[in-house]
């Protein structure tokens, strides 16, 4: 979508190129959510790591770092702002 709108950015594999803690905390800080807000409780991981979603912030944190799969996407970032692309189009308001 973005590029058909010819609108330039850059995507990260997000299970080459997985994000740290510290990553995480600062994107979710831009998204002004917390983990459990962007926490995947359909994927394969939360069922195999026997989560509920009313883990700590930090557990679910690292969770989240050591299994990529865990986090909502596509994030987009630009600047101070992000969004996560649910609805893609969402993405649009960056």
């Amino acid at each position: 979508m973005l590029k058909e709108k010819g609108i330039p950015f850059h995507y990260r594999e997000y299970r080459k190129e997985t994000l740290s803690a510290e990553e995480i905390r600062t994107v979710l800080a831009l998204l002004g959510s917390t983990a459990k807000e962007v926490l995947r409780t359909r994927d394969a991981a939360y069922r195999d790591l026997g989560l509920t979603g009313e883990e700590g912030e930090e557990e679910l944190i690292q969770a989240m770092a050591a299994h990529p799969t865990l986090l909502q996407r596509p994030i987009g970032i630009k600047g101070e702002k992000a969004v996560v692309g649910r609805p893609v189009e969402r993405l649009l308001e960056l």
